[in-house]
């Protein structure tokens, strides 16, 4: 091995012993409480300036410094993170998307509040904790690992572990302390991202920004490892550090030389990217519907007030105008986040990158710089610009369609740091670039009113995607993924659409910022200022668009009224109370202020109210009563009586205009692993007729729904609607061709109202009708003044009847209901009964999958039972009623 090989090989042990540090780190904390902690690299950061302050600054020995960093500050800096922070989440059984933004809240909050602390300068005289040599970096690696290892491996700490990890709540049962798990699991994980940051401190710039970034860079090799192999990542870290400091050997000519130098330094940039990307996807567990809660309505008032906070900076001059023309800018790019985010329910972690974009383009179309193109005027530039970067929106949206939760985060993420690292932080694309302003547009004053006319097109713009039909498409995607898919909305193509537009109001935004400046500024779009944007916009709440105009001007009127940091410690403060109040502190003192109201307003005696009942409309007297629990209040609430549901179902149904289909399945087989949930089960669905399956738990029934449904497509066999092949069919396209389903567990959508909900349905189904919407409304008695109600506020019942409407109103030919009398009362199941026979006489084709075997007798034509994947009887019911007798739980 020559000198210059083998000097190489050792320096790149020395950078993959500290990447390996921080995958160790990562995947002990996500094994023990299910968090990828993007706080990780800010820990080190904070642990490698205190542990400067020490020796620096106050004259400690190398050893007192390092005791109190790494054995006081680190571990109980991830002790107090999981008692204050993230046990609370766990305990409000947050989903994980809050989790997420809690973590990222601590990344901010340590980031902001370092800057506060020790500035946002770099320092270049961090003490060496342990010598340059690679050998002694790579013992203290190596001897983590496998201590860490056996921990997990043979003692009863490990079996513990291993068994939260598994199901926390079993474990819990069990007898085992989970919250000292995970605490054990956080102090430790702190501790190598100390250990990692005073490593790494000696050797690169310490500042508040560039180190956080640096070690989180290195996530690809946890990711790699599936967090769960600490030899695999450690191995990937070590590879991939030797692999990086080899191809500064290569000095091609000609074309390939910038980008090959940019790979050789970021290659753990493209291990990310690669392993968020490419390799299997992490993090199944966070793939659940994101929880939702009914919106409040933004008062008008609100709106006037800001209107007026905006149009103040006009008679500014000096530095307050010229800061004040980064809100409008900044505002718009927010505004990419409510799409994305707020209303798309899609975590996005890279809208910097778009941002930085669109000033980068708009700089090189008005240079004449880009590839191309002519030299533009700076207004058409941006125009340009904007529509350039739109589809590159699809970087992070194709990895959306298959992807939720923590897999997607990583995938924005690694998108976001790829772009600044390959295309921002390279010479050959920004330097020398200067960006002026529009025409006539060079003052401050003026261009301020340019930004606040395209803030209002961006508005406009945003407005038009939350409402309407496209708006309830993509609430009913944020909230029930699946029971968006199951009411025909083509959630592939909306989620493209939601990044699509997102990265064109970010690169909008983005370029109006640079022109603002007057420069493009690389570091203005890092990626640690996408996660404060990010951060930002979802405390502050992330369906509001004034809350993220008011976040704009937050984050720029505190970083130039303050000092350096105090808007993303402010930020990270509420972002890591955000299980506190899900729909940001805006929401809460809005639902606050309404529950105020409520609590003071007048008092009637009895006598004023019942001349108050006597003088109200006989029409709006349920409202008071609507959202009521228990049986009398439900029935005063809407519940259909049985002769209303009959005069209903007879009179306002929605009629399809020829005979429904068969739906047929023929040799259907299913597999799990090595176990065999379908084997060869055929089945007919009949116009007219109503067919029931039943059968004990773990028989196949709800593989069979779901095949059918199209969520599952199964091993074998063919599903046949008519005479067409639907078999490789996804749900909406099954929806849309006039197969609906219900849920065993409610699919309907909190945040939009009982008609909102039921819309979906008609205008996704296979017949898009508005009118059959408010027929369905009648036929289920969901209209009056029930209909405007959100459905976050109703009881159980109310709720199956609004899933069963959206189901209806897209005019199927067949009607799939799984469990439909789950957690309805006698009166209820009665009412639904009837609805059910009501369809079927008018040519509906209903498949049921129920345990009630009561109410198969009374509802079924014909039953099937089925055990051990199989069809075992099939009949009238009276027929095969022992024969279901016997095989039912």
């Amino acid at each position: 091995m020559s000198s210059l090989t083998y000097d190489l090989t050792l320096a790149g042990l020395s950078v993959g012993s500290a990447a390996a540090l921080t995958g160790i780190g990562l995947i002990v904390t996500y094994r023990a409480t299910g968090v990828l902690n993007f706080a990780h690299g800010a820990i080190a950061m904070v642990c490698a300036f205190v542990l400067r302050q020490c020796v620096v600054e106050w004259g400690w020995p190398l050893w007192a410094g390092a005791t109190l960093t790494l054995l006081v500050l680190a571990p109980g800096l991830g002790v107090v993170l999981e008692r204050f922070v993230f046990r609370p989440l766990s305990v409000l059984g947050s989903d994980p998307a809050q989790t997420l933004v809690a973590s990222i809240g601590v990344f901010v909050l340590l980031v902001g509040g370092a800057a506060l602390v020790w500035g946002q300068g770099a320092r270049d005289d961090a003490p060496e904790l342990v010598s340059a040599d690679p050998w002694g970096q790579l013992a203290v690696v190596l001897v983590l690992a496998g201590g860490v290892g056996a921990v997990i491996r043979w003692t009863r700490f490990g079996r513990e572990l291993r068994a939260v990890v598994d199901d926390r709540q079993l474990a819990v049962l069990g007898g085992i302390d989970a919250d000292r798990v995970a605490a054990a699991g956080w102090a430790f994980g702190s501790f190598t991202a100390g250990l990692t940051g005073v490593l790494l401190a000696p050797f690169v710039r310490l500042d508040p920004y560039g180190l956080p970034l640096l070690v989180m860079e290195v996530v690809a090799v946890a990711v790699a490892a599936r967090m769960r192999g600490l030899p695999v990542a450690v191995l990937v870290a070590l590879g991939i550090g030797v692999a990086q400091s080899q191809l500064t050997r290569l000095h091609p000519s000609g074309w390939g030389e910038p980008l090959l130098q940019a790979v050789g330094a970021n290659l753990f940039v493209v291990a990310l990217l690669v392993a968020a990307l490419v390799l299997p996807r992490i993090g199944t567990r966070d793939a659940l519907p994101r929880t939702a809660t009914a919106r409040v309505a933004t008062p008008p008032g609100a709106w006037i007030v800001a209107v007026v906070l905006f149009l103040l900076p006009l008679g500014f001059a000096g530095s307050d105008l010229q800061t004040s023309v980064q809100v409008p800018a900044l505002g718009v790019v927010l505004l990419s986040l409510v799409v994305v985010t707020g209303r798309g329910g899609q975590i996005s972690l890279g809208q910097a990158a778009y941002a930085g974009l669109g000033a980068l383009f708009t700089a090189l179309l008005a240079a004449g710089r880009f590839p191309g193109l002519p030299r533009l005027p700076e207004l058409a530039a941006l125009a340009v610009a904007v529509v350039l970067v739109a589809p590159l929106g699809l970087l992070t949206g194709w990895p959306a369609i298959s992807r939720r939760g923590l897999a997607l985060a990583l995938a924005t993420f690694a998108v976001g740091v790829g772009v600044s690292r390959f295309v921002f932080a390279q010479p050959y694309a920004t330097s020398g670039l200067s960006l002026g302003r529009p025409s006539g547009f060079d003052g401050d004053r003026a261009y301020y009113v340019l930004e606040l006319a395209l803030l209002a097109a961006a508005l406009l713009a945003t407005r038009l995607l939350r409402t309407g039909r496209t708006g309830r498409a993509l609430a009913a995607m944020r909230d029930h993924e699946a029971g968006a898919s199951a009411a025909g909305v083509q959630v592939p193509y909306l989620k493209l659409l939601a990044f699509v537009a997102g990265a064109a109001l970010a690169a909008l935004g983005g370029g109006m910022l640079g022109m603002g400046l007057r420069a493009f500024d690389p570091g203005a779009y890092d990626p640690v200022r996408g996660l404060l944007w990010f951060a930002a916009v979802v405390v502050l709440g992330s369906d509001s668009t004034l809350g993220a105009l008011l976040a704009a001007a937050l984050l720029v009127g505190l970083d130039a009224g303050a000092r350096g940091g105090m808007a993303a410690a402010l930020i990270g403060v509420l972002a890591v109370l955000v299980g506190r109040f899900p729909g940001g502190p805006y929401e809460a003192l809005r639902t606050a202020a309404v529950r105020l109201r409520l609590r003071r307003g007048a008092v009637l005696t009895p006598l004023g109210e019942r001349v108050r009942e006597r003088l109200r409309p006989v029409e709006q007297r349920p409202a008071r009563v609507a959202v009521s629990t228990g049986a009398a209040s439900r029935a005063r609430a809407g519940r259909p009586s049985a002769a209303d549901t009959h005069a209903a179902a007879t009179d306002g149904a929605p009629h399809p205009q020829e005979p429904a289909p068969a739906l047929t399945a023929r040799g259907l087989k299913a597999r799990y692993g090595g176990f065999t949930a379908l084997d060869g089960v055929d089945l007919d669905i009949t116009p007219g007729r109503v067919t029931a399956i039943i059968g004990p738990n773990g028989a196949g029934k709800s593989t069979l729904f779901h095949c059918l449904a199209g969520t599952l497509r199964p091993a074998g066999g063919r599903i046949l609607l008519g005479a067409r092949d639907i078999t490789r069919l996804p749900a909406h396209a099954r929806t849309r061709l006039g197969i609906a389903r219900t849920f065993q567990q409610l699919a309907v959508f909190p945040s939009l109202t009982v008609a909102e909900n039921v819309h979906v349905g008609a205008e996704q189904g296979r017949l898009p009708d508005p009118a059959a919407a408010e027929r369905t409304l009648r036929l289920l008695t969901l209209d009056g003044p029930l209909r405007d109600l959100p459905a976050a506020a109703l009881p159980t019942g109310t709720l199956r009847r609004v899933e069963l409407a959206r189901a209806l109103a897209g005019s199927p030919r067949v009607l799939l209901l799984d469990e439909p009398a789950a957690g309805l009362d006698t009166a209820e199941v009665t009412a639904l009964t009837r609805v059910l026979k009501a369809l079927a006489a008018d040519g509906t084709a209903l498949l049921v999958v129920e345990h009630d075997l009561d109410l198969v007798a009374d509802l079924a034509d014909v039953v099937h039972v089925m055990t051990a994947g199989r069809i075992v009887a099939s009949g009238p019911p009276d027929h095969v009623l022992d024969t279901a007798w016997a095989v039912a739980p």
